[in-house]
C-alpha cells in the first residue's frame, strides 16, 4: 500500500470492519497525528478496545502489523503535512486561516498529481489535438472552470467554446462531428444535465473527457477519464480546493497541446501578445 492511500482505506473500509475494529478506525481518523506516538497498548485503551482488535484492524487495512501501520501513517503524514489541520474554525486568526486555505490547496494539488492516470493525460491531449471543434461543459463552480479553458485553448489555435447553459449544451453536442472532443467537467461527477448531454455527444460520434471524481457517473461513461479526487471538509468555513485542481488539469493539458503543437505555436502566441500590449497603459 502507498502510505498516501492508508487513510482514504481506513475511510473505504470502515463500513466493513468488525464494530470493535471500527472503533479503532474512528479514533485513528480523528487523532492521526497522536495515533503515531502512541504504542499499542495505548491505542487499545483510548479505543476502548483489546490489543489484539488493534492488530486485526492493521491488517485489515494492509499493513502486517501496528508498527508497519504507525510507519505508514507517518510517512502519510510526513507527505501531507495539512492532514487533519486545515478546516478553518470561527476563532481562527487572520494568519491562521490564510494558512489554512493556502495549505489546503497545496495538500489537494499534490494529491491530485499524484493520483493523476498519465496515459489517460496522453490520450485527452491527442484527441484534443486531432480534433475540429473543443467544447467545454460545465455548471456552478465547474461552469468558471470551462470558461478559464476555453480562454487558454482558442489561444492555441483551436476552435473551442463553452457552455454552462444545458439548452445550449444540447443544441452545441447535436451539431458536433465524430471527432470532434468535448470536456465534460464536474466537481460532484453526478450532475444530470450534463450526462444528459455527454450522451449526445457520443451519439454524434463525439469524443468525451470526463473531468470528475473516480467512481462516479461521469467519470464512467467519459470516452476518456481523468480523475480528480479532491475531497472537501463539510464544514461551512472550509476553503475549497477542488476547483483550483480542476484549473490546474486543464493547465495541464494546455502545456500537453501546446507541446505537440511544436514551435509553430510560438509565433502565434508572441502575435497575439503583441497584440494585447496597445491595450495596457504604460
Amino acid at each position: 500500500m502507498k502510505p498516501a492511500q492508508l487513510t482514504q482505506t481506513i475511510s473505504d473500509t470502515l463500513v466493513e470492519l468488525r464494530k470493535s475494529e471500527r472503533k479503532v478506525a474512528e479514533f485513528v481518523l480523528k487523532e492521526p497525528l497522536g495515533v503515531i506516538r502512541m504504542r499499542i497498548v495505548d491505542l487499545a485503551q483510548q479505543a476502548g478496545v483489546s490489543e489484539p482488535t488493534v492488530v486485526r484492524f492493521c491488517r485489515a487495512v494492509g499493513c502486517h502489523g501496528f508498527q508497519d501501520f504507525k510507519l505508514a501513517l507517518a510517512q502519510q503524514l510526513a507527505s501531507s503535512p495539512s492532514y487533519g489541520q486545515i478546516a478553518v474554525t470561527d476563532t481562527d486568526s487572520a494568519r491562521e486561516y490564510t494558512h489554512k486555505v493556502f495549505d489546503s490547496t497545496v495538500d489537494t494539488l499534490l494529491k491530485v498529481r499524484d493520483s493523476l492516470a498519465l496515459e489517460n493525460l496522453e490520450a485527452a491531449v491527442t484527441a484534443i489535438c486531432a480534433a475540429q471543434r473543443v467544447e467545454f461543459y460545465g455548471f456552478g463552480a465547474s461552469a468558471a472552470v470551462a470558461f478559464d479553458a476555453q480562454h487558454k485553448f482558442f489561444r492555441l489555435q483551436i476552435t473551442s467554446a463553452a457552455y454552462s447553459d444545458p439548452h445550449l449544451q444540447n443544441m452545441s453536442a447535436t451539431s458536433l462531428q465524430p471527432g470532434d472532443v468535448v470536456i465534460a467537467i464536474s466537481q460532484s461527477g453526478r450532475t444530470q444535465a450534463l450526462l444528459d448531454s455527454m450522451e449526445l455527444v457520443r451519439q454524434a460520434g463525439g469524443i468525451v473527457i470526463g473531468l470528475a471524481p473516480s467512481g462516479t457517473p461521469i467519470a464512467r461513461r467519459a470516452s476518456i477519464a481523468i480523475e480528480i479526487d479532491a475531497k472537501e471538509d463539510i464544514q461551512i468555513y472550509t476553503p475549497l480546493s477542488s476547483r483550483i485542481a480542476h484549473l490546474a488539469v486543464i493547465d495541464v493539458l494546455a502545456i500537453g497541446v501546446a507541446q505537440k503543437k511544436g514551435p509553430q505555436l510560438q509565433a502565434h502566441l508572441q502575435q497575439l501578445q503583441s497584440g494585447l500590449s496597445s491595450l495596457r497603459s504604460n
